[in-house]
């Protein structure tokens, strides 16, 4: 099946650093800032979303590779914006650059892989 997706595709997401997304209740750390798997998180999100309307019907992406730095920490009721772009399309593997931002600057950005599979036969193969 051939997919009509096209690199530049953007899309953008929003939320805030609550209690229940830091290091310290996520487990990844010790302290209550936003954690790095909470980011992580919310750049594939952003990826998959990005390019979900876009897909056939009953298909989908499911994410296989990221290289993410966080490089500043949010600190509780920080609002974060994420963006992510798809940088190149190769059949069915999709490659998208993603960064995110709270109020005083960018705290992660790298790439996210993602690769579109029939979710009825994706299922079948785990079980």
């Amino acid at each position: 099946m051939e997919f009509n997706l096209k690199e530049g595709i953007t899309s953008t997401m929003e939320m805030h650093v609550t209690d229940n997304n830091t290091a310290k209740k996520l487990g990844s750390g010790n302290l209550d800032v936003f954690a790095t798997p909470a980011m992580i998180a919310l750049m594939e999100n952003t990826s998959k979303n990005s390019v979900d309307l876009h897909l056939p019907t009953g298909y989908t992406t499911v994410g296989i590779e990221i290289n993410i730095k966080h490089i500043k920490a949010s600190s509780v009721g920080a609002k974060i914006r994420c963006e992510a772009s798809l940088k190149e399309v190769k059949g069915k593997k999709l490659v998208f650059y993603v960064e995110a931002w709270d109020e005083s600057g960018k705290i992660g950005e790298g790439s996210h892989t993602r690769y579109i599979v029939n979710s009825e036969d994706f299922m079948k193969k785990i079980q």
